[in-house]
């Protein structure tokens, strides 16, 4: 059973920040659940460009709203609390961010811990193996 408290990942190398947001990572790849899950907060008043071309990524708004648009269809949806967007074709999009949103989000297949954005909006692909558990 793996426990862990939100306030102590904000203390921990957990927490990374980058451009325009910073997530807290409770699970990631070594600890071998097949996903990561992450907290993650994007800022008011920015645009989030991204293209996670080696992740598919599941996202459930917990506080803030604001708009994330499908670069693909052109279509724009409302974020707020309770929405829940999946990116499950590899989508570009890009989160505007009205007021400060906090979100729960699963990354398939998990991140390792450090990455933020490359200059495509994605994270790069892991190759490598989870390390053992000790």
């Amino acid at each position: 059973m793996i426990v862990r408290n939100l306030n102590d990942i904000r203390k921990s190398d957990r927490h990374v920040e980058s451009n325009g947001w910073h997530s807290d990572r409770l699970l990631l790849k070594d600890d071998k659940m097949g996903f990561s899950f992450h907290v993650t907060t994007m800022f008011a008043g920015e645009e989030l460009h991204m293209h996670y071309q080696n992740h598919l990524e599941a996202v459930l708004v917990m506080q803030g709203e604001g708009t994330i648009e499908d670069l693909g269809t052109g279509l724009t949806h409302e974020l707020k609390p309770g929405v829940m967007y999946a990116l499950n074709a590899n989508d570009r999009h890009i989160v505007r961010p009205v007021q400060d949103i906090v979100c729960a989000c699963v990354f398939n297949p998990p991140v390792t811990g450090r990455e933020v954005h490359d200059e495509n909006g994605a994270y790069p692909a892991d190759t490598s193996e989870p390390a053992l558990a000790d």
